[in-house]
């Protein structure tokens, strides 16, 4: 089971900042909401070529690639809600780096959210 919280955290952490990196690089490149289908493809030649967007898809796949050696392992029943942990980085993340506002209550959800998951890994022998 440590073997699985590591690779976890690890596949976590690189979703979580591949995120960030995938927003920031979005809201670089422009949005895509009410424009032309010409628009849509300029915007699409910007983002192939975005730092931010190349790295954070760059941890994806690291997030991927580790989250299959999880599955090859461990139950899915213990492994699914462990990337609920995700909400919880991403927030941090989310307020910290890219500015936005975290309202108390979503803090307090968020909380919950991490009492189920450790509620959920102790049943798995942890």
């Amino acid at each position: 089971m440590f073997k699985t919280i590591v690779f976890m955290v690890l596949a976590i952490t690189a979703g979580a900042v591949g995120d960030i990196f995938l927003t920031q690089g979005m809201k670089s490149v422009g949005d895509l909401s009410a424009k032309s289908f010409r628009e849509i493809l300029n915007v699409a030649g910007r983002a192939l070529t975005s730092p931010s967007l190349i790295v954070g898809t760059a941890l994806q796949a690291v997030y991927f690639g580790l989250w299959l050696a999880v599955l090859s392992w461990e139950d899915l029943s213990v492994a699914l809600p462990m990337q609920a942990l995700n909400y919880l980085i991403v927030a941090f993340l989310s307020q910290w780096y890219l500015g936005e506002s975290v309202t108390p209550m979503r803090w307090a959800g968020i909380v919950i959210i991490c009492i189920g998951v450790a509620l959920v890994t102790k049943s798995g022998g942890a």
